[in-house]
Order: structure tokens, then C-alpha cells, then sequence
């Protein structure tokens, strides 16, 4: 009997009969195997499962500006928020500044000009927001601070008392329940700086929303946060008559941020002006979520191959019934649609209550809000149809193969295994060769593409897969019994064990290609990173301070520092005394430094400065600074021996802000050009007689401590500008802490994450392969083979699937990870006002570093463990069968 034997099976027509029959069958199919079934279940419903859960949450915590209405302005009619702005700003729907006019800065409205805006009638309390520093028992914390008068009626429901009582003198504050994290206490006392004004804490409160926050509420004018430019001072208003969209219009037409009904509910008024279609942003998201379907396929695929065999018989009956190929893929197909449609229903049902039980039980505080449940049912819809679809294209190869199964052989109790196609081996080749041309031509543009062009490639080593597995079982005849068994069983099963090493092979190509892009991101940060001083040099300013208060602010810090040298610098201001900043101008076309920072700007002091930041005393430099010189430690800043420079006004907090600084035509100074100690700790350094003959002033506003006399840490040297700032607040406090970061974490979770899925794809495979050799199993105990035998067995299929799958996904991951770091690296852009031209496109060398023991930990650990656990759990029992030769 041949293949499809019925009358005319080729013109079998599928009817719905037909296709409720096959749903019959595969129902039937899944309750009698349930292990199986559950396993595929689980495969599919659990990453739906997990996305619709956290989809439902993140929009259950995303308040809208409806929600978060009443927590904005309470029982009040509306809330107006002051802003910098002389003329007609334009907010969002949320009520933040968008843009506003330009033009001279102006100072905080009076409550006259607010009634006089909102007409006869109204009334108005102060709501003022900003942020102000207490020291408590525990030391200094920042926070966010609020002046309101939350005993008036018009602050019903923006917070809720839990413990305690609210103010009702000058001296009192509530703070929110996030900060009683932070040294505050319930009857206890804090220091408000930098007047060291105490406060006593006498109430607990909680806004509706943003929970676990860290708040401090004062009455009215007690808090003394900076409102003189203008922002920060607000007020709620009780109006006669709600306010209309014309309403909202002349509020902003006069400098006014506004919340209030009649914004939110008209948000096609306030759009936003920023919108973006980020075609990268959308395809990343289209790769991840095809990568999620990849990898459920492959493992999923190795249960409906096991799946296949198992029910072989079955369908080759139907097939000797008049039953055609199309008539058995449909069935096989059913089972794919049954089983993803049933998990992709349980995942989003079980994702949804889940989410839901979360809500009512205020999980999100844990995320910062809480808000009313908010199901995303379009993104979660879509999340189930990919669940469904996972299931049915598992099931195509199966289908495949069940349409060219031989009904003779296998109702004769033979094997029947087709033999790969001759056109698998060179079409994943052709589309292997197309990712890698893609890859080539993607490292011009962004990451994103890289990452496309190596997902194509990766679709091309799937379909190579079957001919890898086996030519890989091609030398297990060298091998140990176990193992060669193992190795031929698994190339004999290969639609089994292909898409159990595929799936092997994605993960661990995708994990590799992250590690070595996270390194190369990590290595190009460092290597990039400059700084204008050593590390740990600690930097005191007083910006723009007169003699007299300048020299009380130095008599704070000798009095804080005991006998600690300093070394003094000046402060550059333009001809009309701005403060300003002076940062080195690369030239064009140079390859400029990513990350020069420095509060600051450049330094700019005598030659014991210049000792500071060379990290060595030169003679030949301290002579070319004492000439006029600007010293300078990177050879690209230098064109024509002079260094460009850029200058920033700096705004000093006054009721009038200053000017922009008024530019000289030659903004240049002489230079040399010498060697630092640590170039990644200098640029240059600048006398001040150079910025006298451009026309700059100089003022002795700066002290650097050396780090090699005396070293501050970052908690130090906060401590100490808190200090200073209770003397003069313009006092600021640097510690050059140097470069800042590790790959170390993020690589520990990328190894954890590939070891979950490389072991569990394996495990899963290996246990599935394990039922289906229990024939062979059964034959080895009757000739007398021992447990450990059949256990070397089992571990052997485990290390002929992870052994396989580990090294070619981390080969072509390693090569994506290259791909990917060339646009991460020769692309970035760390840009400030110093660095005010940057390199050329294409004049970067891109960075590269393999992380050689992540790599080594995947390709050399993954196998061996994922052998000897699936051998150290193998049920070696077995039951005695009677097999038909």
C-alpha cells in the first residue's frame, strides 16, 4: 500500500466536516497522551501568561490625566502652575510646559494677578511644588516638597491621611510613607537646609496614586523652596463657574500652566508636540516578538514530533481508509490550532485574573502607583493570536512529515523515516549567505537592522539544522556505546532532535550577540570616557559671589577641612561680569571625545593646577603657561597652535537672570600641546592671562583639593556642599569619581536567562526523546544492560542536543554581537556643550571585546551540566515490551 492510498487522494476536498472531525481526533489525541499535552500547554501559555500580565499592569499603573485628576486638584474647580515664561505657553494634556515664548525671564505672579485673571468670584489657595533638603537622624535627603494647606476643603482628595494630623503651624510637615524610609519619624524632627530650619514631622499622608513616593508637605511659606524665577509657585481656585477651553486659552495666553475638566477632557487641544514614528522602535519590538514565537516553536516542535510518532499508526490506518496527505496534514494541523488556541486562551485568561488579583490587592505599589484595572484587550489579544500561531506553525513540519509517511511500513511495525530533502541543506545556505550580506549592509545604519539581518540568518541555520544533526552523528562511531547509540537514535529521529538543537541554537545565539554587544557598549564607554580632572580631585565654587562673601564661604571650608591645601582657580566672566563656562572646541572632522565632563568647564589656575592635572610637574609646560598658554594633553584640540574654545553663560540664582554671555570674535588662545600622566583624566588647562588678552575677566571663585593629599567620596563631598551651602547657597561641591559602570551584572543575568533556556529546551527534548527510545531501552535491559547504561544513554542525547546547538549559536551569535556593536560604538553620541562638534560619520573605529569567560561559561559549562543532569535524572526503569521485527 502505497502513501495516501484511497480513491484519488490528490482531489480529497477539506470540508468543515472534515476539519471537526480532525479537531475530534486531536481532542481524543491530547487526553489520551496528557503529559505531552500539558508540556506543549505550558510551552505556549506561560509566555502569554507572562506579557498579558505585565501589559494589564503597566496600563493599570499608567495613570491617565483623567484617573489622576482629582489628585492634581483635589475639590478645586482648577490648578494653575507660574512658569519662567514672559508671553503664551503651550502644555499637554498633563499640564507640563511644551514650549513657551522667548524672550526676557520674569519673576513669580502675585495672587492679585492670578484673581485678576480668573475674574470676580474666585478664590484661590497657594499650591506651591519644588524640592528642599532636610537632614534627619539618618543624614541628608533631597526630596519633593509641597506648600499647601491641606486642612482647606479645595485639597479633598489629593492626599489621605494615614497616621498623625496635618499641619497647622509654620514648624510642622507631613511626609508621605515612602519617606519614613529616608530617617523621617512620626513625632521626630528634621533640619531643613541650608538655613537648618526644624521641622517637626507630626502626620503621615499618602497621595491616591503615587505611592511610595518620597514627599514632605508644609503649610505655605514654610518650606522656602526657590520660586524667584517664576516656576514653582502655583495656586487652587475655586471658580463660579467652571472653567471652559476659552478659559484654559487665556490662562496660557498669560504665562499659566493649567489642570483643570475641561483639559482633560478636550486632550485633542493639547497635543503633543514631539511625535515620532520611530520605524527602529517598531522593528525591535516586531523582532522580539518573533523571536518569542521562534523559540516556543522549536520547543514545542520536539512534542509534536513525539507526538507524531506516537499516533503513526493511527494515521497511517486512516490513510489505508481513503484518507489523503491533505487529510492527514489537516490533522496534524489541528492539533497545532487546538493545543495553541487552548493554552493561548489559558495564558490569557489566567494572565488577566492574575493581573486583576494584583490590582485589588494593590500590587502596584511595588511599581510606584496604583490605579484602576486597565486592560490593554488589543495588545493582549494580539499577544494570545501569537500563542495560537506558535502552536499551529509547530505543527507544520510534523504535518509534513505525516503526509509522507508509508501507511504499509508503518502498519507493518517497521520504521519509516523520511530522508532529509536534498534542497533543506542549500536553501538554509542561500538564506544563511543573505543574513550575513544583510548584517553587512546593516552596520551602516542602527543596531536594530543588525539585529534583523542576523534573525534571517538564524531562520537560515534552522533549516540547516536537520543536515547538521546529521552530519554531527556521522564520527559516533568513535564514541562509547552509550553515546554512539544516543548520537544514532537522534540522527534516525531528526525531526525530533532538529528542532530541539534549533532551539538550543536561537537562545544561545541571541544571548551571546547581547553579551557581546552589552561588552563592546560597556568597553567603547570606558575607553571613550575623559575627564578634566583626576579621579577623586575635589572641586569647590562659589558661583559668582562678591569678595566678601567668597571669602566667608573659603573660611567655611578651611573651618571643614582643618589644614587640608587647596589649590586656588579662577572663575571666567565676560565683560559685563556673566559667569561663563570655557569648553574645548574639537576641530571638525576630528574623532571627539564622547564623555568630557568636568563642573566647570575647563580649569583655568597657575602652575600648581597645572601639576593637578598633568598628574606630574613639566617644566616645559609650566613655562608655556606662565607664557600665556593654554596647556593642552590632547594633540586633536590644538589646530595652528591655538586651542578653540566655547563659552555657556552660567545663570546665577538673582531675581534678574543674567544676559547670554557676550562672545569675543577670536575665541581662541594660544597653545602647546603636552603629555598628561592618565590622558583619560585631562584636556587641558588655562591661564588666566590667556582669557584676559580674548577679553574675559577672572575671579578666584574655585579650590581644588588634591586627591593625593586629601580624597573625598561622593557621600563626603555631599555632606560637605550641604555644610557650605548653610553659609552661602551658591556653593557647589565635585568629586570626580572617575569612570562609572560594570558589564559584570548584566552579563550574569544573560548567562542565568541562556542557562534556563538552553538546559530547559534540552530537558524538555531529552525527556521527550527518552520516552520515545524506551523500545530500545526495554531491548537494552533485556540483554542485560545495566541502569548507568541506560542512564549514559539518556545524558548522551542531552550532550548531542546542547553539544550540537551551544557551539553554532554561540558562533553565530559572536558574529552578530560584532555586527551589532559596530553602529552601537561608532554611532554613539554622548554629547555636551563641550563637545560642541563632533567626529565626522564614519572616522570612529568601532569597539569591540568579546567577554571571553561568558563565552567560555556558555560553550564549555552549558553542555557537559545539561549531560549530566539530564543522566543524574533519567528514569532508568523500564517495562518489557514485545516489539515486531
Amino acid at each position: 500500500m502505497s502513501a495516501g492510498a484511497g480513491a484519488q487522494p490528490g482531489r480529497a476536498r477539506l470540508t468543515p466536516a472534515a476539519f471537526l472531525a480532525a479537531l475530534r481526533i486531536s481532542r481524543r489525541a491530547a487526553l489520551r497522551a496528557r503529559g505531552r499535552t500539558a508540556l506543549i500547554v505550558t510551552m505556549i501559555a506561560l509566555p502569554v501568561l507572562v506579557i498579558t500580565v505585565l501589559l494589564t499592569l503597566r496600563e493599570t499603573v499608567d495613570i491617565s490625566p483623567r484617573e489622576g485628576l482629582t489628585a492634581q486638584i483635589g475639590a478645586a474647580d482648577l490648578r494653575v502652575w507660574t512658569t519662567w515664561s514672559p508671553g503664551a505657553v503651550t502644555q499637554d494634556v498633563e499640564g507640563n510646559l511644551s514650549w513657551n515664548d522667548p524672550g526676557p525671564l520674569r519673576g513669580p505672579r502675585t495672587a492679585g494677578e492670578i484673581m485678576g485673571l480668573l475674574g470676580p468670584g474666585a478664590r484661590i489657595i497657594p499650591a506651591n511644588d519644588g524640592s528642599v533638603e532636610f537632614r534627619g537622624a539618618d543624614g541628608y535627603d533631597r526630596v519633593s516638597a509641597h506648600e499647601l494647606d491641606l486642612r482647606d476643603p479645595l485639597t479633598k482628595g489629593m492626599y489621605r491621611l494615614l497616621r498623625g494630623r496635618l499641619p497647622a503651624t509654620p514648624g510642622e510637615v507631613a511626609v508621605t510613607a515612602g519617606a519614613l524610609e529616608h530617617g523621617f519619624r512620626l513625632g521626630g524632627t528634621v533640619e531643613m537646609t541650608p538655613r537648618r530650619t526644624p521641622m517637626r514631622v507630626v502626620g503621615v499622608i499618602e497621595p491616591p496614586h503615587r505611592v511610595g513616593i518620597t514627599e514632605a508637605v508644609g503649610l505655605p511659606g514654610t518650606l522656602l523652596f526657590d520660586k524667584r524665577n517664576g516656576s514653582g509657585s502655583g495656586w487652587l481656585a475655586d471658580t463660579p463657574a467652571p472653567l471652559t477651553r476659552d478659559g484654559v486659552r487665556k490662562l496660557n495666553g498669560a504665562g499659566l500652566r493649567v489642570q483643570a475638566p475641561a483639559v482633560v477632557e478636550h486632550p485633542e487641544d493639547y497635543p503633543d508636540p514631539v511625535v515620532r514614528y520611530d520605524v527602529d522602535r517598531i522593528v525591535g519590538i516586531g523582532l522580539a516578538g518573533l523571536m518569542i514565537v521562534l523559540e516556543t516553536v522549536l520547543l514545542a516542535g520536539p512534542a509534536f514530533a513525539v507526538g507524531l510518532r506516537r499516533r503513526r499508526r493511527e494515521l497511517a490506518l486512516i490513510a489505508a481508509q481513503g484518507g489523503s496527505p491533505r487529510h492527514l496534514r489537516m490533522i496534524v494541523l489541528a492539533d497545532g490550532l487546538a493545543l495553541g488556541g487552548g493554552a493561548a486562551l489559558i495564558g490569557l485568561v489566567a494572565g488577566v485574573g492574575l493581573a486583576s488579583l494584583a490590582a485589588l490587592l494593590e500590587a502596584g505599589r511595588l511599581l510606584g502607583a496604583v490605579g484602576p484595572l486597565d486592560i490593554p484587550w488589543m495588545p493582549v489579544a494580539a499577544v494570545a493570536l501569537l500563542g495560537a500561531v506558535s502552536g499551529l506553525v509547530a505543527a507544520v513540519a510534523p504535518a509534513v512529515q505525516a503526509a509522507r509517511q508509508n501507511p504499509a511500513a508503518v502498519l507493518g511495525g517497521r520504521r519509516d523515516e523520511a530522508r532529509a530533502r536534498r534542497a533543506g541543506p542549500l536553501t538554509g545556505l542561500v538564506v544563511v549567505v543573505a543574513g550575513v550580506a544583510a548584517a553587512v549592509f546593516a552596520v551602516r545604519f542602527n543596531v536594530v537592522w543588525v539585529f534583523a539581518a542576523a534573525l534571517l540568518s538564524q531562520l537560515g541555520l534552522v533549516a540547516l539544522t536537520p543536515w547538521l544533526v546529521g552530519a554531527a552523528a556521522g564520527p559516533a562511531g568513535r564514541l562509547p556505546l552509550p553515546f554512539r547509540l544516543a548520537a544514532r537514535d537522534a540522527s534516525r529521529n531528526r525531526g525530533r532532535t532538529a528542532f530541539a538543537v534549533a532551539a538550543v541554537m536561537t537562545a544561545t545565539a541571541a544571548f551571546t550577540a547581547a553579551g557581546v554587544a552589552a561588552s563592546s557598549g560597556f568597553a567603547h564607554n570606558r575607553d571613550s570616557f575623559q575627564a578634566a580632572l583626576p579621579a577623586g580631585t575635589t572641586t569647590i565654587r562659589g558661583v559668582g559671589l562678591d569678595d566678601d562673601r567668597w571669602a566667608a564661604l573659603r573660611a567655611a571650608v578651611e573651618r571643614e577641612l582643618p589644614g587640608v591645601p587647596m589649590i586656588e582657580a579662577v572663575e571666567p566672566r565676560d565683560a559685563r561680569g556673566t559667569v561663563v563656562e570655557l569648553g574645548a572646541r574639537y576641530p571638525a572632522g576630528s574623532q571627539s571625545s564622547g564623555r568630557f565632563r568636568h563642573l566647570g568647564g575647563l580649569p583655568v589656575g597657575d602652575e600648581q593646577l597645572l601639576t593637578l592635572v598633568q598628574g606630574r610637574r613639566d617644566p616645559a609646560a609650566v613655562a608655556a603657561l606662565a607664557a600665556g598658554k593654554a596647556v593642552v594633553f590632547d594633540p586633536r584640540l590644538v589646530r595652528g597652535d591655538r586651542l578653540g574654545l566655547t563659552m555657556v553663560g552660567i545663570a546665577v540664582p538673582e531675581p534678574e537672570e543674567p544676559e547670554e554671555p557676550e562672545v569675543p570674535d577670536d575665541l581662541t588662545v594660544p597653545a602647546v600641546v603636552a603629555r598628561a600622566a592618565d590622558p583619560g583624566y585631562a584636556v587641558a588647562v588655562l591661564p588666566p592671562s590667556a582669557l584676559h588678552r580674548i577679553g574675559l575677566k577672572t575671579e578666584s571663585r574655585t579650590l581644588y583639593v588634591d586627591p593625593a593629599v586629601h580624597r573625598l567620596d561622593y557621600e563626603r563631598g555631599r555632606k560637605l556642599e550641604r555644610e557650605l551651602r548653610a553659609v552661602n547657597d551658591r556653593a557647589d561641591v565635585y568629586v570626580e569619581l572617575g569612570f562609572q559602570g560594570d558589564v559584570v551584572f548584566q552579563l550574569r543575568l544573560l548567562l542565568v536567562a541562556a542557562s534556563i533556556l538552553v538546559l530547559g529546551g534540552t530537558f524538555v527534548a531529552t525527556g521527550l526523546a527518552a520516552a520515545d527510545l524506551r523500545p530500545d531501552l526495554a531491548t537494552m535491559a533485556a540483554v542485560g544492560a545495566a541502569p548507568g547504561t541506560r542512564r549514559l544513554v539518556v545524558a548522551g542525547q542531552a550532550g548531542f542536543i546542547a553539544g550540537l546547538g551551544v557551539p553554532i549559536g554561540a558562533g553565530a551569535g559572536l558574529l552578530t554581537g560584532i555586527a551589532a556593536a559596530w553602529p552601537m560604538t561608532t554611532r554613539a553620541r554622548d554629547f555636551t556643550w563641550l563637545t560642541a562638534e563632533s567626529a565626522a560619520p564614519g572616522t570612529e573605529a568601532p569597539t569591540v571585546e568579546i567577554p571571553w569567560l561568558f563565552l567560555t561559561v556558555i560553550v564549555i559549562g552549558l553542555p557537559p551540566l545539561a549531560a549530566l543532569l539530564a543522566g543524574a535524572f533519567a528514569r532508568t526503569r523500564v517495562t518489557l515490551t514485545r516489539r515486531i521485527a
